[in-house]
């Protein structure tokens, strides 16, 4: 018996912005989710519109497996993450223990296929499209908590913006130039 999947269902349980008040309550695997639909986008993105080199079905894949580790680790908030060089580095190597545990519950021979994608992706550049995929995915659960009137998030947005702003990844560039402001829309605003 392997646990590996099992576990990975428990994401589901491990809330996101716990420091914070939410109007509507987030989840690793919710949060995962909408990462890697994003990270695909910007590899399409990379691809299509800017013509470079991109394997969006990988760059996906490392998106939905990004948070794995947060199986045994919890989510971390990210002030409390990066307070110090000691406790980044700490839960770091905590990231990297929970990363070789979650591995040993896969039968060896799948090992290879999935150790690539927990953390983000075996490639530089698979990382840094995740990596921004994930700050945009937060930047997003920040507008729609603006929009349902939560002003907590206010500052985190601005934040976050300045963040993928500062990544200097033109494929996350464009995203947000081109898709991030309907996220501010009603349901009838949006439609069709």
């Amino acid at each position: 018996m392997t646990s590996f999947f099992a576990l990975v269902a428990r994401l589901k349980n491990i809330n996101r912005w716990a420091l914070m008040r939410n109007a509507v309550t987030e989840n690793v695997q919710e949060h995962s989710h909408m990462t890697a639909v994003i990270a695909h986008a910007l590899a399409v993105i990379r691809r299509d519109v800017l013509g470079g080199d991109a394997d969006p079905g990988g760059v996906a894949a490392a998106g939905l497996f990004h948070d794995a580790t947060e199986i045994m680790t919890g989510d971390m908030p990210t002030p409390i993450k990066y307070l110090s060089e000691s406790l980044t580095g700490a839960y770091k190597q905590a990231e990297r223990t929970a990363r070789e545990r979650l591995l040993m519950t896969l039968p060896e021979k799948m090992r290879p296929a999935y150790a690539g994608l927990l953390g983000g992706g075996d490639d530089g550049e698979t990382r840094k499209l995740v990596h921004a995929a994930d700050k945009i995915a937060a930047y997003i659960k920040c507008l729609e908590e603006e929009k349902a009137g939560n002003r907590e998030f206010r500052l985190a947005a601005e934040q976050t913006r300045e963040k993928i702003r500062a990544l200097c990844i033109p494929e996350a560039d464009y995203f947000m130039e081109h898709f991030c402001c309907a996220f501010e829309l009603t349901l009838d605003e949006l439609a069709l």
